[in-house]
């Protein structure tokens, strides 16, 4: 089989991007897509995505995400917004879109310095315990704060909490946090990849919402990752409830080509 892909990046976390609007890859295999991510023997990506016609005509489309162990994901936020810039560059028409993706519905804004704006679904419960916070922003997040961030090791530190007693059966991100001057500094491991990237996007919004521990209202984050800078923006509406969340930053088109597998 022959497939034209395209692969985008978000601040780092890059992707495979597949046009299957004409359902001709609805039944690629977890051998396959990992194939595909495979940085060696495949194309290499972070992830795999499908651009589908949404079933639900007041959708633009419907987002179908792979982690890169070719297994079917839970939400992505930079994933999202790469395909989102891809949806643009192969037909849509206005400067917004919503999509649908596995954890509901997503609107998008195509900002004029070519930023692609996210919305994010809800939060409305963090787990606040001793020196962690653990929440859902369409993936689960587990967010820690530490000091000498550049130098952490990342990987083994990051996959001792995915894999111990807790979180072993399902995963979960590992989210290390660093307070800058103006914002925060953000490193992740990430459960599929099994392995640091160098940006996440629900796991920057996982960590720009544990900023918020004052009063209710507007908050910007700036966040700086390992692949570039993005922000989070969103509204503290109570004790642990956030929303209006939107996820800021660059989605770029790296390059295009056919495989055959």
């Amino acid at each position: 089989m022959q497939v034209h892909f395209h692969k985008y990046q978000g601040t780092g976390n890059d992707f495979v991007i597949i046009d299957n609007r004409n359902n001709a890859y609805d039944n690629l295999s977890q051998p396959t897509v990992a194939h595909l991510c495979d940085r060696r023997f495949g194309i290499g990506g972070d992830g795999l995505m499908l651009l589908n016609t949404s079933k639900d005509p007041q959708y633009d489309f419907e987002m179908v995400y792979y982690n890169a162990d070719g297994n079917p994901g839970s939400m992505c936020g930079n994933g999202g917004r790469c395909l989102s810039a891809f949806a643009k560059k192969v037909g849509i028409k206005n400067d917004q879109a919503t999509f649908i993706a596995s954890d509901g519905p997503h609107e998008v804004v195509y900002a004029d310095n070519g930023w692609v704006y996210l919305k994010m679904k809800d939060v409305d419960w963090v787990e606040n315990g001793p020196g962690y916070f653990f929440l859902d922003t369409g993936s689960p997040h587990f967010v820690r704060y530490v000091t000498g961030i550049e130098e952490m090791d990342v990987f083994n530190e990051g996959r001792a909490i995915r894999y111990n007693e807790r979180f072993a059966e399902v995963g979960t991100n590992v989210n290390f946090v660093q307070e800058t001057e103006n914002g925060i500094f953000v490193r992740t491991y990430e459960r599929g990849v099994e392995d640091e990237t160098y940006s996440c996007g629900t796991g920057v919004t996982a960590a720009a919402i544990t900023t918020a521990n004052g009063e209710n209202g507007d908050y910007a984050v700036p966040v700086q990752t390992l692949g570039g800078p993005l922000e989070v923006r969103f509204k503290k509406t109570g004790e642990r409830s956030y929303t209006d969340i939107w996820l800021c930053g660059p989605a770029t088109w790296v390059f295009e080509g056919d495989i055959k597998i």
